[in-house]
């Protein structure tokens, strides 16, 4: 595993960062989904045993049980003083000043730790950044640092560049969570901000290095630019190479499910070559024609981070959107078709959607996601058997 400065806290990190937003699930006794514990604690051992020690999590993660499950899997073998934990407090659990401090003290409690080794302001958008400011959050995080309980200060961030740069540049933070991988070089955030960020001193952790996973399978297209090269890798391999290729990036936060995704990840960021400016002029090139194939095939760029749901009358927003992109994906859409029968059978089709709108801020890749659910309904509807 290769390591790498990150920014101004001082810390090595491993290229290969672990996300504890995608753990697997089991189904529980009352018809729900929870994490399943046997599984997501073998991942996370296994990720500390073979050279991963960042490991990304959130006060909301998995409905409050992210924390929890990373703290009892690092509680094990004392494996907790070998990884750095950084975990998020969202703006919207923080109702009143006295929240702020309950929500990290739980926090600490659940990852069994007594300290923080990076605190992020979780998800600042536009529309919530003046509203931010006025409630001098980051002076509340600086009050946790001086008492020993987070060790740094940062925050991650959805949305267009302009907000990214006011907000870089408003407070001495010290790391941020942003959006990049091969496909959103000029969307999100941008390149741009990698760059700004560096100048500004801040550590760079990326998420969603391979787009919730749509990254891995390339669909007839992309293979047919990824076959015409003489050097053959994966799809993704060719994802992680592409940001790894930025020295200006400290880690590369992926959510596995699964052991096999681990390994994988874990064997490509452990290649010796791979390491800043592993790109030549032609890999370079190649990914570019890989990004244009990409583009080529109309799908939702929805990334699976289920900010909005719950929906008031049930629709499984993020399920429908994945159904969809992975009948264009994989040019198939019968499997999607059968498996979006069952989803409306049970009530949480798109067709559900009364155009309320409440999830459209919430949504931090800007869809308009009650237009796009009927997009997605017409794709999908009118299998039955």
């Amino acid at each position: 595993m290769h390591y790498r400065s990150f920014g101004k806290t001082g810390l090595k990190v491993s290229l290969l960062g672990m996300g504890c937003m995608r753990l697997p699930f089991k189904d529980e006794n009352d018809g729900s989904q929870g994490v399943n514990r046997e599984k997501a604690y073998e991942l996370i051992r296994y990720a500390v045993d073979n050279g991963v020690n960042y490991f990304d999590t959130a006060y909301s993660y998995h409905a409050h049980d992210s924390e929890a499950v990373l703290g009892e899997a690092l509680a094990e073998g004392g494996r907790r003083k070998n990884v750095h934990i950084v975990t998020k407090q969202p703006f919207g659990a923080m109702t009143t000043q006295a929240d702020i401090r309950r929500n990290l003290e739980n926090t600490l409690k659940k990852l069994r730790t007594d300290y923080i080794d990076v605190y992020l302001l979780h998800c600042i958008m536009q529309p919530f950044w003046p509203e931010i400011q006025k409630r001098e959050i980051f002076a509340e995080f600086e009050k946790f640092k001086a008492e020993g309980l987070i060790k740094h200060i940062g925050f991650s961030y959805h949305g267009q560049f302009p907000t990214f740069k006011e907000v870089a540049e408003r407070y001495p933070w010290e790391m941020c969570l942003i959006q990049q991988n091969l496909l959103d070089v000029n969307k999100e955030v941008t390149e741009q901000a990698i760059y700004t960020a560096h100048k500004n001193g801040l550590a760079i952790a990326i998420m969603e290095p391979l787009r919730g996973g749509g990254l891995c399978q390339a669909p007839k297209p992309v293979a047919a630019v990824y076959d015409s090269f003489p050097i053959k890798r994966t799809a993704t391999e060719w994802a992680l190479r592409h940001l790894t290729n930025y020295p200006e990036i400290g880690t590369l936060v992926s959510g596995v499910n699964t052991l096999d995704q681990l390994k994988e990840n874990i064997a490509i960021c452990s290649h010796p070559d791979m390491v800043a400016g592993c790109l030549d002029d032609g890999e370079k090139a190649l990914i570019v024609s890989a990004r244009k194939a990409y583009e080529s095939i109309v799908t939702n760029p929805c990334t699976g981070c289920n900010y909005c749901v719950p929906c008031p009358h049930d629709v499984d927003i993020p399920g429908a959107f994945r159904l969809y992109n992975d009948g264009h994906r994989f040019e198939n859409f019968d499997q999607p078709r059968r498996s979006y029968m069952f989803s409306r059978r049970g009530g949480r089709g798109a067709n559900k959607c009364t155009h309320c709108g409440i999830c459209i801020p919430k949504c931090p890749q800007e869809i308009n996601i009650p237009k796009e659910l009927q997009v997605a309904h017409e794709a999908l509807d009118g299998w039955e058997e």
